[in-house]
């Protein structure tokens, strides 16, 4: 038997109270109320949990990416495994579930609903409505995640339709995925039985949408960071809010997670209890997760924090085991196989050139924003050098390529971006939202070839070159998405590359590997790339880089 006195958050009661906490095996044995409070040891709740994210996005299995968030007091991760899942199909899926079950920590899997996201661009497999109902029916998957293919909601699209049917049946929850979408297309979409979106990135929208009834998932992920726009719906929408990360990169993932939106919530006001039940309560209760909340006769999951205002994190408990203290992790490594699929063979310059038959072409140009997954749909006039359209570093446009890792030797996509503020080289990356084929962004031809041949070489992973002979890549030989690496050596690696790229190749971004793994993705407005082509997102349809002549 172990037993702490200590200061305990009373979550349901809007309480704190020292008491003395009794803890038997696993589970939390009795809980007394003690008459004087207990000075300096920390205050005991429930452990965080984060709402939606993509473990795969960390660049780490589930074990690994475990013993990284226990540190910062998560204990939970509501896991949409679509990515590997864009990649392997239901084999990706079963990956995920052995893998987390290696360690303690309470992974929450989903059925991923899009696989793939679109028709628009080449995945490495298809889950269609039959096989999600195999998944939802495995008792370790516990949800339909994130319905990304809203124009299939509202056009009743038969297969989709079936998978909501199937989850409703089933009595699981059903995950949003609406960025942007408002009025009766909002309610349309929200009224088949979805129940929460991540996806909100104005004050607007979410107002709008918590108005419908939706839980709003507050994100800040290494890309998309949203808590400044939509904070204050905590205080407005106490009962439906929760928070998540959505992509974490390692990087980001060392220096903390929902602890840090905590913080940032209760340092901006918002009431301590509103801001702990969305981080801790809200979650369990919405998807049923069995983690503990410090109740009689619960697991023994909770947290030790350092004070309410900071939430620094002393002690990370998971079923009465501690799993992290003072900033270190104590769940042990454990490896697990490398699988992968992989066909790209490498490329010549040649492929990565743009034709144009006119002297000037007026361009539709993707317009990366920093911090955020959706991008803007611009237009420039460039001249023609030679019969094709270059890169013009000094307005900041550079050459977008799509190159598809299915098969050999598919022809190249080949676009115009904006906003990376590279002034020599390239980058590139197999993790491409959602379909992961290779994206790279660059200033000449030749750098994209070699920054491209880079990551077919590795099987997968992300690389930066720069105009001489200078070639860096991270492997990434877990499905082209994940390192089987102890995850802070990973999360070191990553920081070098992403800082080489920042102060030797002049990037302009914050996470411009973040970012540039989101511009594949045909489901997020306005402009995007993928390897059939530039694709509009608010026609649902292909466009070309060259404006036509009205």
């Amino acid at each position: 038997m172990m037993q702490l006195q200590i200061q305990l958050v009373d979550l349901e009661q809007r309480t704190i109270y020292p008491a003395r906490v009794r803890v038997e095996g696993d589970r939390i044995s009795s809980i007394e109320r003690l008459e004087r409070p207990v000075e300096g040891a920390g205050y005991l709740l429930p452990g965080f949990v984060d709402a939606h994210v993509h473990i795969e996005s960390s660049m780490l299995p589930p074990a690994e990416f475990a013993r990284l968030a226990v540190v910062h007091g998560t204990v939970a991760t509501v896991s949409d495994p679509h990515e590997i899942a864009n990649v392997l199909g239901v084999e990706g899926v079963h990956y995920m579930l052995e893998e987390a079950r290696k360690v303690p920590f309470k992974f929450c899997i989903g059925a991923p609903s899009c696989v793939p996201a679109t028709g628009f661009e080449t995945a490495g497999a298809t889950i269609d409505a039959r096989a999600v109902a195999e998944l939802l029916q495995h008792p370790e998957i516990a949800y339909l995640s994130e319905m990304m293919n809203f124009p299939g909601v509202l056009q009743q699209d038969p297969e989709v339709m079936a998978k909501i049917a199937t989850a409703k049946r089933l009595h699981k929850p059903i995950d949003g995925h609406a960025p942007g979408l408002r009025g009766e297309g909002a309610v349309q979409y929200f009224g088949a039985g979805i129940t929460t979106d991540h996806e909100c990135f104005t004050y607007e929208e979410g107002l709008e949408k918590a108005r419908l009834g939706v839980k709003i998932l507050i994100r800040e992920g290494s890309a998309a960071r949203n808590f400044a726009a939509l904070w204050p719906l905590i205080n407005e929408f106490p009962e439906q809010i929760m928070f998540c990360s959505d992509d974490k990169h390692p990087d980001d993932l060392i220096r903390g997670h929902i602890n840090q939106l905590v913080a940032r919530a209760v340092g901006r006001g918002c009431d301590l209890f509103d801001v702990l039940r969305a981080a801790c309560v809200h979650p369990v209760a919405h998807y049923s997760l069995p983690v503990g909340q410090l109740k009689v006769g619960d697991p023994a999951d909770f947290i030790i924090v350092q004070d309410l205002q900071d939430f620094h994190v002393r002690e990370t408990w998971l079923d009465g085991q501690c799993v992290a203290k003072d900033g270190k992790t104590l769940i042990p490594r454990k490896t697990g196989k490398v699988l992968n699929h992989f066909k790209a063979r490498v490329r010549r310059p040649e492929d990565f050139a743009l034709p144009c038959d006119q002297p000037t072409a007026r361009c539709r140009i993707i317009g990366a924003l920093d911090g955020q997954i959706v991008t803007e749909s611009r237009e420039e006039t460039l001249q023609t050098i030679n019969g094709r359209l270059e890169p013009d570093t000094s307005r900041d446009i550079l050459k977008i390529a799509v190159v598809n890792r299915y098969t050999e030797r598919a022809p190249v996509a080949l676009g115009l971006v904006h906003g990376f503020g590279l002034q020599t080289g390239a980058i590139a990356s197999s993790v491409a939202h959602d379909s992961h084929n290779i994206v790279a962004v660059g200033t000449n031809d030749i750098a994209l070839c070699r920054a491209v041949n880079a990551v077919i070489e590795a099987q997968g992973g992300v690389s930066a070159v720069d105009d001489e002979s200078e070639v860096r890549v991270l492997p990434l030989p877990i499905a082209g998405l994940m390192s089987p690496e102890d995850g802070y050596t990973l999360a070191r690696q990553y920081s070098a590359i992403d800082e080489w790229v920042k102060s030797e190749l002049s990037g302009g971004l914050q996470a411009p590997f973040m970012v540039l793994s989101f511009l594949a993705l045909p489901v997020i407005p306005d402009l995007k790339i993928t390897d059939l082509g530039l694709f509009d997102v608010s026609k649902f349809d292909f466009t070309t880089v060259a404006v036509e002549a009205d």
